[in-house]
């Protein structure tokens, strides 16, 4: 399997419409085809000193493989949210991972 976990962190003066217009953005990359499980969630309320929750959103998807995930970088729908969506962000954090 292949992990791809995307880590936003929104532009600090965002109002609640361009708000709601990342979360309906990045929520519509979960049923793209090659995805296998996915997804969207916020930092949760654990405060240990080893958790960082300094991102506004993150972005949880399994893909098959590797070719599934090269697939789902190209598709029309992931194009779409990056052209539309990174006015929002100031920054993104990704971290891959294959199983071992």
């Amino acid at each position: 399997m292949f992990v791809h976990h995307v880590f936003f962190f929104l532009k600090p003066d965002l109002d609640q419409e361009q708000q709601a217009a990342f979360e309906a953005g990045v929520k519509a990359l979960l049923p793209i085809q090659h995805v296998k499980l996915g997804d969207v969630g916020k930092p949760a309320s654990t405060d240990r000193p080893v958790i960082d929750r300094s991102y506004s959103y993150s972005l949880l998807l399994v893909f098959e493989n590797l070719v599934d995930h090269d697939a789902y970088q190209v598709d029309p729908i992931h194009l779409n949210f990056v052209e539309t969506c990174k006015q929002y962000w100031d920054r993104v954090q990704i971290y891959d991972s294959e199983t071992v």
